[in-house]
C-alpha cells in the first residue's frame, strides 16, 4: 500500500496522515532540520555567532541533552575533499562552527550570513570566563602529561569550568583508546564537558566510535585547547586571528605546522579557482525565478520501508520550511530515502546543506540516501559547492561502511 502527502501551501501545517506516521514511530537517533545552515567546500555550517553558540551549549550540558559540535577549519574542508568518514563526522554533528577566516571569506564572497569565525578555542574560554553555575570538564588527550597540567591550570582560579578528569592515551589505536576502562573513567567523572585533542581524523573518529557509550552530553574535539590551557602553546592574539594571520602565530609556536599550511594554502587557491569564485560567479548572475520559488512543492509516498520524495521549482533560504518539516516526518522512522528532483530548477547553499543533514541522519541509522533525476543545472551547483557526492546515490552498503569505518 502507499500513502502520498504533498504539501501545498509553504506556511500550511503537515497532512494530519503525514503526523501520524511521525507520532507512532520512533526514533533513538534525530536531528534538526531547523538548523540554519549553509554549505561552504562540501560541508553544512551553522549560521550563528559566538554567544549564540555558549547559550547552545550550556543549554545541552544543563540539560543532559546530547550535543557532538565540530569546529571546521579550513584544514578540516580540505581533508573533507577526500570524502568518507572524516567529512561525514562533521555532517552528522549536531553543531557545525566555522572556526577558520578563509571559511569565513568564502561565505562572504558567496553572500552566506557566516559573518564570525567562532574558534574552538575562544568558544572554551567563553565558557570559562562566564558567570553562573559551573561546568564539569574532562581532557581526553594532548601531549603526554599535558592534560593533568591544563587541568592544575584550569581548577588553580574560579572560572566557569572545572576540570574533574583527564587522560592522556598516547598514540594508540581508536580501539586501544576505547577500552571499557576508558569510558567508565570519563562517565564516572559526571563531566558536562569532554574536550578531545588527538588529532583531526583520529579525534573525529574516536568520538564516532564512543557516542553511544558516552553519557557526557558535550564532546568536541578541540586539538589546541588543551596545549593552550595548560600554556605549552600560546594562543595567537585577538587581532591576529581577525586578520586571518593565525597560521602565522601557530607556525611561530609549532614550527612543525608549515608544511600543513603550506598545502592547505596551495588546495585553497586551486579551490578558489575551480569552485569558489565561479561559485559566486553563478550565484550573483542567477536570476531569481520568483513563480518558480512560490510554486516551489514537495511530496511524500511511503510503501514499505521506502519513503520517496519528489520536490519541483526553485528552492532557497526562504521557501525550505516546507523541506524541513518533510525530512523531519520522513526521519521519523528508519525509511530508505530517495528524492526526485527531477523538477528541480534551483538550490541555494542553505538547500544544499539540509540535503547534508538528511544525507547525515541516514548514515547514522544505516539507511540509504539517494538524489536522482538531477537537472545539468543543478548538477553543476553541487559541484560548485562541492558537494557532488550527495549526487551519487547512496546505498545501504555505502552507509553501513562508513559507519563501520568509524568503528576502527
Amino acid at each position: 500500500m502507499q500513502t502520498n502527502y504533498t504539501w501545498r501551501e509553504p506556511e500550511a501545517e503537515i497532512g494530519a496522515e503525514l503526523e501520524d506516521v511521525a507520532s507512532n514511530t520512533s526514533s533513538k537517533i534525530s536531528t534538526d532540520f531547523q538548523r540554519p545552515v549553509y554549505c561552504i567546500l562540501g560541508l553544512p555550517f551553522d549560521a550563528i555567532a559566538m554567544e549564540q553558540a555558549t547559550v547552545k551549549i550550556i543549554d545541552a550540558a544543563r540539560s543532559r541533552q546530547r550535543c557532538f559540535f565540530s569546529t571546521p577549519n579550513l584544514n578540516f574542508a580540505v581533508a573533507s575533499l577526500a570524502g568518507g568518514e572524516f567529512r561525514d563526522s562533521v555532517i552528522r554533528s549536531d553543531l557545525s562552527v566555522a572556526d577558520g577566516m578563509p571559511l569565513i571569506w568564502i561565505g562572504k564572497l558567496l553572500g552566506l550570513p557566516i559573518k564570525e569565525r567562532v574558534a574552538g578555542s575562544t568558544l572554551f574560554e567563553a565558557l570559562r570566563n562566564r558567570p553562573g553555575k559551573v561546568l564539569l570538564v574532562y581532557f581526553f588527550g594532548g601531549p603526554d602529561g599535558v592534560a593533568k597540567i591544563a587541568a592544575g591550570k584550569l581548577n588553580a582560579t574560579a572560572s566557569g569550568l572545572v576540570c574533574v578528569g583527564y587522560q592522556s592515551p598516547g598514540f594508540a589505536s581508536v580501539e586501544e583508546m576505547s577500552s571499557d576502562a576508558v569510558i567508565k573513567d570519563i562517565n564516572d567523572s559526571k563531566a558536562d564537558f569532554l574536550v578531545v585533542a588527538l588529532g583531526a581524523k583520529k579525534g573525529q573518529a574516536w568520538i564516532e566510535h564512543n557516542l553511544t557509550r558516552l553519557q557526557v552530553p558535550v564532546v568536541s574535539h578541540l586539538g589546541a585547547v588543551v596545549n593552550f590551557v595548560a600554556g605549552t602553546v600560546k594562543r595567537a592574539p585577538t587581532w591576529v586571528g581577525r586578520l586571518g594571520g593565525e597560521w602565522l602565530w601557530r607556525i611561530k609556536e609549532e614550527p612543525a605546522l608549515w608544511k600543513r599550511y603550506f598545502n592547505d594554502g596551495l588546495t585553497l587557491l586551486k579551490l578558489m579557482a575551480l569552485h569558489v569564485i565561479p561559485c559566486a560567479v553563478a550565484v550573483r548572475l542567477h536570476k531569481r525565478d520568483s513563480n518558480a520559488v512560490a510554486n516551489a512543492r514537495v511530496s511524500l509516498a511511503v510503501e514499505g520501508n521506502n519513503c520517496t520524495i519528489i520536490a519541483s521549482g526553485a528552492w532557497e533560504e526562504s521557501n525550505l520550511q516546507s523541506l524541513r518539516e518533510v525530512f523531519a516526518s520522513a526521519t521519523a522512522a528508519p525509511f530508505h530515502i530517495r528524492l526526485d528532483f527531477r523538477d528541480v530548477t534551483y538550490i541555494d547553499s542553505a538547500c544544499i546543506a539540509l540535503l547534508m543533514l538528511l544525507f547525515g541522519h541516514q548514515s547514522k541509522i544505516s539507511c540509504a540516501f539517494s538524489l536522482c533525476n538531477v537537472q545539468p543545472a543543478v548538477q553543476r551547483l553541487l559541484h560548485l559547492f562541492c558537494a557532488d557526492y550527495l549526487n551519487q546515490s547512496g546505498n545501504v552498503e555505502q552507509h553501513k561502511s562508513v559507519r563501520m569505518a568509524a568503528m576502527r
